[in-house]
């Protein structure tokens, strides 16, 4: 019998990905850092507030270019202290604004002041929303078991470097690991140790085995592995899906194309 593991792109096994809320004016110089390093983020913004301290709407589209935009609703409410018909006129109305401003389909959510109930998990799916982002920290790399309830591996102030460390070492392809580091860009400068990400992106980018990915591309990637068709024997694989998919079987990497029906 055949050991089939789902990979990532590329027959990789680890995942790095970035949130960061707000849309402050910070974010140009964190995404400055990214490009420079090929790291991926999302960022989570609130499409109603306009001050003097946040990106302009309409630098979106090419601010953000290569990485994902994605809700923090309209005003940032504590949604949870929220009738839901205010949740709901929320996300959806921020989700219309960002759309208008960044071309594409926006499908994430980070929860404002990490403010969420059982309620408001529930009605997500009805709103578009794919996965959404919590507050709480796991300070491991293993893969989420509710999108909905997006738990990250650490804020970019808590032990970011050794966990990024220990995440570099990783070495055991039989399982799938993911590093997810969430903040907020106006408290590297708050904080004064910007060197801090600079660092770490440069201890972390351009390495072979590593995925750089953005939120929603996590959660498309896996809803599409989900849905491969395997061979009861073992001998065969479809992909009904337009992406290519990997996998591996007995320790070799195998790409499943869009459409392709795959002996193994």
């Amino acid at each position: 019998m055949k050991n089939i593991y789902i990979c990532f792109p590329e027959g990789k096994h680890k995942v790095l990905t970035m949130s960061f809320d707000d849309g402050r004016l910070e974010d140009r110089r964190l995404v400055d850092i990214f490009n420079r390093y090929g790291i991926k983020g999302t960022f989570h913004v609130n499409s109603a507030i306009r001050d003097e301290k946040r990106v302009p709407v309409s630098e979106y589209r090419e601010l953000y270019k290569g990485h994902e935009v994605s809700c923090h609703t309209c005003t940032h409410p504590t949604i949870a202290r929220c009738p839901m018909e205010q949740v709901v006129s929320q996300i959806l109305e921020d989700r219309r604004n960002l759309e208008a401003a960044v071309g594409y389909p926006v499908r994430g959510l980070s929860y404002p002041n990490g403010s969420y109930n059982e309620e408001i998990v529930k009605i997500l799916p009805a709103l578009g929303i794919r996965y959404s982002r919590t507050v709480e920290e796991t300070n491991g790399f293993a893969m989420p078991e509710d999108f909905l309830k997006w738990k990250a591996t650490c804020h970019y102030n808590h032990n970011l470097i050794k966990l990024g460390d220990e995440f570099a070492a990783l070495h055991k392809t039989q399982y799938l690991y993911m590093m997810y580091v969430w903040g907020h860009s106006y408290e590297f400068t708050d904080h004064d140790n910007w060197e801090v990400m600079e660092n770490f992106c440069r201890r972390m980018g351009g390495r072979e085995d590593i995925w750089y990915a953005s939120n929603i591309e996590i959660v498309d990637y896996m809803e599409a592995a989900g849905r491969l068709q395997f061979g009861a024997g073992g001998d065969m694989v479809y992909n009904p899906s337009a992406a290519s998919l990997w996998i591996e079987v007995d320790g070799g990497k195998r790409e499943v194309k869009g459409g392709q029906l795959l002996r193994l």
